[in-house]
């Protein structure tokens, strides 16, 4: 069967189904059954038939207002030649049906095939669409400066060359320039470095940065349209067209499977003329019809796309893009799982780590460099404010506070000079401190108390909270971990140990982090690799399953990225192996379901045991159960 035959909502129906996947939109099908049932209901409820040629206008309308998507397709694909497809195949057995006067068959085999084709739509559709919500989270409000006045309005009315407001904790809905002095902007997801970037006036701001401190403006120098998000949304759209193996087998199977049926179907019907003495046509011709529409591939062609859409729908609900079902199968052979560090497995996000005092208190040393901290709006000292508690401010006097670039910042504080900042403010000062502390991997703040060295602070990125748990289930599943990263080789065994990590890289450049790939894949592994930034869109392309952070994560990487993680959790990529394999596992009942029903019903029908009806349950029937076993993939706990 050809790629493009495999729903009805293609070609002239996708309107429909798009415009109208409710009932209402679907009145002349509903209005057929209706017809069908009041006909069935005098037949055989008070034994009544119309006579000729009502019955036969009567049923000839319900097959129309049934029917005439797949009779115009049918029609379409057989003025290009196309004739082995499921269309012209159901048109065929429903007029051979009317042409021997089994009116109420024919009409049931199409109203039953074409409810089997509204089912596969409205699945599929609700799929699309929670993958589609689940992305559009793009700002709908903006502020922009016009004139002397703000306006909040959608970004997409934003024009290039206009300046935005961007408050604290907002995210930047669109790419620009700083027009502001400086501002500090979380980029963690754009650059792979945890450490947050100071932008200064005239530097450029991407859609995605997070504003940290200060309301910054920025003007803008990229459409809305031309967001990261934007261009997720347009992926999507495509996430489709990219089939697993399954469903291209099936597709190659069912080009060869429906001209054999064709051609059976007409020995069927034409040899028993030779063999059979008193051979009536009619009584043949009937045969062939039902092993017509036994052999229709509507359960394999519609439940197996729909198995994968379902896969696709229910890890979407979880907070995972996959961009095509074949992904979904490649999620199932992976073996080795190779991750970032920055933002992947850690928050990308400065936390204090640790306080180290000497000669004061821990409790003293903290509080007095935090109300000096307080005084600053750079990210470090707001970790250091934010981990001592807005408690530690209270009735404390602070005054002469100088902030020296580069450096740190100096002040009295309860009476006493205070210096906070790091050991280059230590020497210029010519305060003598351990050289231990030159040594320390992690962002430090080193403070003095009256020109003495009196501790440091030690700011770090925190490991998230699933990272652990991740590793453990990766475990389970008996797979390898990796982690490699461009950060201090001491900071990544660090936190290889503390997750559990079965071996660890650092000090990596991109090209590092693509040889060390490499070298796993010239092993023979199958290979997913989970990264967020910029750096990472070159590995993240080279492994079977590229995965990215797409929460924050790098257009590059986003774009390269077979499967996207949209909140950031690296616990969903257990998430996403577990969405493979119940959708492989679901996909492979609905191919046996539907293979063994086939083959024993072509058998009977061929012999004349079953009649149309019994090949419209065979055929309908089987497709319906086996797209509810596909929809239950939505309905899912993984």
């Amino acid at each position: 069967m050809n790629n493009d035959n495999a729903s009805i909502t293609q070609g002239s129906t996708a309107k429909i189904v798009e415009d109208n996947e409710g009932w209402k939109g679907h009145w002349p099908l509903l209005l057929a059954i209706a017809i069908l049932f009041v006909m069935l209901t005098l037949e055989y409820g008070f034994d009544y038939i119309p006579v000729f040629p009502y019955n036969f206008i009567i049923y000839a309308i319900a097959y129309l207002l049934s029917g005439y998507n797949v009779l115009f397709l049918a029609w379409r694909k057989a003025k290009r030649f196309d004739f082995f497809n499921e269309f012209f195949l159901m048109s065929i057995a429903t007029l051979g049906a009317f042409a021997i006067g089994s009116y109420s068959e024919g009409v049931a085999v199409m109203a039953f095939y074409s409810i089997g084709e509204w089912f596969q739509d409205s699945a599929v559709n609700k799929a699309k669409r929670s993958i589609k919500a689940l992305l559009d989270v793009r700002p709908e409000e903006v502020t922009v400066i016009r004139g002397n006045k703000t306006e909040v309005i959608h970004p997409k009315e934003v024009k290039v060359g206009e300046v935005i407001q961007v408050k604290p904790g907002e995210k930047v809905a669109l790419d620009g320039e700083l027009v502001s002095d400086k501002a500090s902007f979380n980029t963690a997801a754009l650059t792979g470095e945890s450490k947050p970037d100071t932008k200064q006036k005239g530097e450029r701001i991407f859609a995605g940065m997070i504003n940290l401190n200060t309301v910054a403006e920025v003007k803008v120098t990229a459409l809305f349209q031309d967001s990261k998000l934007s261009r997720i949304l347009e992926m999507v759209q495509d996430a489709t067209s990219r089939k697993s193996q399954t469903q291209l087998f099936i597709s190659r199977f069912a080009k060869v499977y429906t001209p054999i049926v064709f051609a059976l179907a007409l020995l069927v019907c034409l040899v028993p003329y030779l063999v059979v003495e008193d051979y009536i046509f009619e009584v043949w011709f009937y045969r062939a019809l039902v092993f017509l529409v036994i052999s229709c591939p509507c359960a394999l062609v519609v439940s197996i796309p729909l198995g994968y859409f379902g896969g696709i729908g229910l890890a979407s609900r979880k907070g995972i893009l996959f961009k095509g079902s074949n992904f979904l199968d490649v999620m199932t052979e992976v073996d080795v799982v190779v991750m970032d560090k920055t933002g992947t497995l850690t928050e990308g996000i400065f936390k204090v780590q640790e306080v180290v005092a000497q000669g004061v208190t821990e409790n003293e040393l903290l509080k007095l460099a935090a109300v000096l901290e307080s005084q600053s709006t750079h990210p470090i000292g707001l970790a250091v404010v934010e981990y001592a508690g807005k408690e530690a401010l209270h009735n404390i006097s602070i005054s002469n506070v100088e902030e020296i670039s580069g450096h740190g910042l100096k002040g009295i504080v309860d009476g006493k000079e205070v210096l906070a900042g790091n050991t280059k403010l230590m020497k210029k000062f010519n305060i003598d401190y351990p050289h231990s502390v030159d040594a320390k991997v992690y962002t430090i703040v080193v403070v003095a108390i009256d020109n003495q060295y009196s501790g440091y602070i030690t700011i770090a990125d925190q490991i998230k909270e699933d990272a652990p748990v991740v590793i453990t289930e990766l475990h389970n599943l008996g797979m390898q971990t990796v982690m490699l990263s461009g950060d201090k080789e001491a900071v990544v065994k660090k936190v290889a140990k503390e997750i559990g990590i079965d071996n660890a890289y650092g000090d990596l450049l991109p090209e590092g982090k693509v040889e060390k790939v490499q070298e796993l894949k010239d092993q023979g592994k199958r290979i997913a690799f989970v990264g967020d930034g910029v750096n990472d869109a070159p590995v993240v392309a080279l492994a079977d399953a590229g995965i990215a952070m797409g929460g924050l994560g790098s257009d590059a990487t986003i774009e390269t990225a077979d499967i996207v993680i949209q909140n950031d959790k690296p616990s969903k990529i257990v998430t996403a192996i577990r969405a493979g394999k119940l959708t492989k596992k679901i996909v492979w009942q609905n191919i046996i379901l539907a293979m063994t029903v086939k083959v024993i019903v072509l058998g009977l029908g061929a012999g004349g045991v079953a009649n149309l009806w019994e090949a419209v349950i065979a055929d309908v029937g089987v497709a319906l159960l086996a797209i509810l076993n596909a929809v239950r993939i939505q309905k899912s706990d993984i």
